[in-house]
């Protein structure tokens, strides 16, 4: 059996420490053609975006820690904000890929874009109602990938938001507690 190797990975700043930045957000790029991968690739690079590029839906599974090897990355740690796949691969199609990441409890939550250079719709639909987030057309363009980080800046704000709310619902509730019992 071949060795895995591991994932080609970009960091696009020199400065890690404005990866935990709330600006740049992570996108898991996979595509089988080398062409693409580097062309999607450098349009998230444009748009500020961190890249993981991958050539295959198995490679993404072991990136993920989806594909049952203990020796996969640390996805407890991942933090992935969008995964962007080519629909016709060999071996697993992007389609296959975005079933098994909408099963796992841990990535579900994670959006999911398919890109394909077909415009079949019955395929777009098939997608779209497997929770894909968007179906883009090939070759992409800078405006889509804009679209797609502005739709997720704005995602990341309402979680970040409702998560505060939530947490000062819960103060104010321990305030209100603690003062009825006069501590």
């Amino acid at each position: 059996m071949a060795e895995v190797l591991r994932p080609e990975k970009l960091d696009i700043s020199n400065d890690t420490s404005s990866l935990a930045s709330p600006e740049l957000l992570h996108v898991l790029a996979v595509d089988d053609s080398i062409v693409d991968r580097k062309f999607i690739e450098r349009l998230l690079r444009v748009s500020s975006c961190k890249v993981t590029v991958v050539d295959s839906a198995t490679r993404a599974l072991q990136y993920l820690g989806l594909d049952g090897d203990n020796s996969s990355v640390g996805f407890q740690d991942l933090k992935i904000n969008l995964i962007m796949t080519d629909y016709s691969m060999p071996g697993m199609t992007g389609y296959e890929l975005l079933k098994k990441i909408k099963e796992s409890s841990v990535f579900r939550e994670i959006p999911v874009v398919i890109m394909s250079s077909e415009n079949i719709l019955p395929r777009i639909d098939r997608c779209l109602e497997e929770g894909a987030e968007d179906f883009l057309l090939k070759p992409v363009k800078l405006a889509d990938v804009k679209r797609l980080r502005d739709s997720l800046m704005k995602a990341e704000e309402r979680v970040f938001k409702n998560i505060m709310h939530k947490r000062e619902l819960e103060a104010n509730d321990i305030f209100s507690q603690l003062k009825r019992a006069k501590i």
